[in-house]
Parts: C-alpha cells; sequence; structure tokens
C-alpha cells in the first residue's frame, strides 16, 4: 500500500472507496442541480479522490477534458482502474499525485475548476483557493461544494448519536480540517480575489411527506458517520459502547414513522479575475 502524508478522517480502505463513490451518485442530483459546466472545456478538479465525482462531470458535460488532481496515490490508483472501465471517460481526464497548495501547472492554464467535499479536510483552504485562482483564466468559473455539520439534525432525539457527531467534528477540528467549512465559503472567495460570488444553502429535509427517501438518507447518513468509527475509536474520541448505542439508534430512527433528517450543505459559485 502506497504511503499516506496526511491524515484523513474516513480512511483509504475499498470500503472507504466503494462508500465515496455511492456518496457521489446518491447525492448527485441536489449537488449538481445548480452546476452549469457546459461552456467549460479545460477543467481543473481538486481533490478528485477516487474519480467519482470524475465521473459524472464527464458524463454531464460531454465537451469537458478534466485534470485531476489529489494527494492521495492510493485514491488516484482507484480513479484510474474506474476510469479507465468507463467509455465515455476515453480521453478525456489526466490524473496527478499533487498538493492543491502548490499546484504544478502554469498560471491561466484551466477555464473551470471544481471542488466537492474536499476543503473540509484542508489545513489551508485560502491557500488551496488562491491557487486555484492561479490556474484559472480570467473570468473562469469555480464551484465549491461544502459540509456545514452544524446543520444536522435528526428527531426522535439521539444522544448518542449526538455524542458521536460532536467527536466526529472534533476529530476533524484536531486534524486542521473544518467541518464548518461551508459557512465560511463566501469570506474565502473574497479574500482570495474572487468576483460575482454566490453562496447557497443546498438542504436535505426528509419527514413523513417522503418516507421512502427518508429511510435511503438515514441508511446513508449511517454509513457516512459510522465510516469514521474505528479511526475514532483508535485514537480514543469514543467508546465502543458510543458507537454500538449509536448504531441501534440510527436504527430506530429509520424505522421510526415519524423520523425527521434534517442537513444542509453549501454550493459556492464564483469567477477568477
Amino acid at each position: 500500500m502506497s504511503k499516506i502524508e496526511f491524515p484523513y478522517l474516513h480512511g483509504f480502505d475499498s470500503i472507504e472507496q466503494k462508500r465515496l463513490r455511492k456518496q457521489a451518485e446518491f447525492t448527485e442530483h441536489t449537488v449538481y442541480k445548480d452546476i452549469n459546466l457546459s461552456y467549460v472545456k479545460k477543467l481543473l478538479e481538486v481533490g478528485s479522490g477516487v474519480g467519482a465525482q470524475t465521473e459524472i462531470l464527464l458524463r454531464r458535460f460531454p465537451k469537458l477534458d478534466i485534470t485531476c488532481i489529489d494527494r492521495s496515490p492510493n485514491q488516484l490508483e482507484a480513479a484510474k482502474k474506474s476510469l479507465e472501465s468507463c467509455a465515455y471517460a476515453k480521453g478525456r481526464y489526466q490524473l496527478h499525485e499533487m498538493d492543491a497548495t502548490n499546484i504544478e501547472f502554469e498560471s491561466e492554464t484551466f477555464d473551470g475548476a471544481f471542488l466537492c467535499w474536499i476543503l473540509e479536510h484542508v489545513p489551508d483552504p485560502g491557500k488551496v483557493m488562491s491557487e486555484v485562482r492561479r490556474v484559472l483564466r480570467p473570468g473562469s468559473v469555480v464551484y465549491i461544494t461544502e459540509v456545514l455539520n452544524s446543520s444536522f439534525f435528526l428527531e426522535p432525539y439521539s444522544p448518542h448519536v449526538w455524542k458521536y457527531w460532536m467527536a466526529f467534528n472534533d476529530y476533524q477540528y484536531d486534524m486542521k480540517g473544518d467541518p464548518f467549512i461551508g459557512a465560511k465559503l463566501g469570506n474565502i472567495l473574497l479574500q482570495q480575489g474572487y468576483r460575482d460570488i454566490k453562496v447557497e444553502s443546498k438542504t436535505w429535509h426528509l419527514d413523513n411527506r417522503r418516507p421512502g427517501k427518508r429511510k435511503e438518507f438515514i441508511e446513508f447518513w449511517t454509513e457516512l458517520l459510522l465510516s469514521a468509527s474505528e479511526q475514532l475509536i483508535k485514537d480514543k474520541y469514543v467508546d465502543e459502547e458510543t458507537v454500538s448505542k449509536a448504531k441501534e439508534e440510527l436504527k430506530t430512527v429509520r424505522n421510526d414513522p415519524n423520523a425527521v433528517f434534517y442537513y444542509s450543505f453549501i454550493q459556492a459559485r464564483a469567477k477568477a479575475f
């Protein structure tokens, strides 16, 4: 296995790689609802990971050529295998192991950029966005999709889930990430010289109006939360009892006829000048 030079809350094993692909498919409709890259030809994807978003981008925007950068050789290898089996992706992507705070391309190389669920894991998001702006041509668009973990709400009340969730966020902060980065995107973009900035909240609010979709989301959310459980136990942020009881509570919520699931994430669009 290749050496990983940075921490990642969810890990890099094959189970996590499969979850990332499932997450991309599951959230596609909401994430891409207001993304228009039809006029972009040369896109930079920062933090491309296993290539799950890359596949969606190439499918949705058939004129795109995508340059993917990521710091994890394991994730890039997984992306390579997946994209090689994707007929419509042939000849339309490049994969590079690269630090997003020191992008190894000349200035004004790209006419668009895409970042999804990546800045939450980055110690210096301002530096990343500075580098992204440098390699974008004037007037190029950038789309950023990010978490806002303070928005999570679950009914019925589940104390062990909340305890686990707070540990989840604390751990990410201690790794120099930011589980609330979404709310700060406007400030970051302004500070780095972007213009025409638009920031919107995107919300999943599932209740009795859509019981089937609600159950799907709670199952999806359970996978996301528990993907970090081994790491959280190992580093003593939670104990096994908390994880076990959180699992029980999530199962109870999933089967509750009056359950409520709520989560908002943030999407920003801006132009580089």
